[in-house]
């Protein structure tokens, strides 16, 4: 599989940043994410996954939204798009199992989720910005506010993540 972000992507000495397709992005190791994730988790407790879930909420609904307006994207196409982008960004290999939008159900595969694999085992599933990034999609995708569960995590033994909307 070729990596069209990769290939898309590019640098802007001027403002130091890279870019694809005028989106900023940055690269960041998933261990300094589980080390912010865990400290927050810390002071916060359940509070703080929430906390991450809308961060990721942010970026998925900012992205679906510019992917929708700007490169005029159906939401099918903003859907494959995202799940193509995935594993191309490092967050994992993703599998659609599942996308209904008459029932406006939504089921996703993530194996190898960086967050999950730096996160270490846990009692309860730790993806929460994949998780919130999903939600974010689909909820500019069926036009509500929507909410993703992680239903199976690899930080808990499972053999990979599963975020579900039923």
């Amino acid at each position: 599989m070729e990596n069209m972000i990769l290939k898309d992507l590019y640098f802007n000495s001027e403002k130091g940043g890279l870019f694809y397709k005028e989106v900023r992005y940055l690269l960041i190791r998933p261990e300094v994410l589980i080390t912010f994730q865990k400290e927050t988790e810390k002071e916060l407790g359940d509070k703080a996954g929430h906390i991450l879930f809308l961060s990721g909420f942010q970026g998925g609904s900012l992205s679906s939204k510019k992917y929708r307006e700007v490169f005029h994207l159906s939401d099918e196409d903003i859907l494959q798009f995202m799940i193509e982008m995935g594993p191309q960004i490092g967050w994992g290999r993703f599998e659609l199992e599942r996308f209904d939008p008459k029932s406006q159900s939504l089921s996703v595969k993530v194996y190898h989720s960086p967050f999950a694999e730096a996160y270490g085992v846990s009692i309860k599933p730790v993806c929460h910005f994949i998780c919130g990034v999903l939600s974010g999609m689909v909820s500019v995708i069926f036009g509500k506010e929507s909410e993703l569960n992680e239903t199976l995590c690899f930080a808990k033994g499972d053999s990979f993540c599963k975020f579900e909307l039923v």
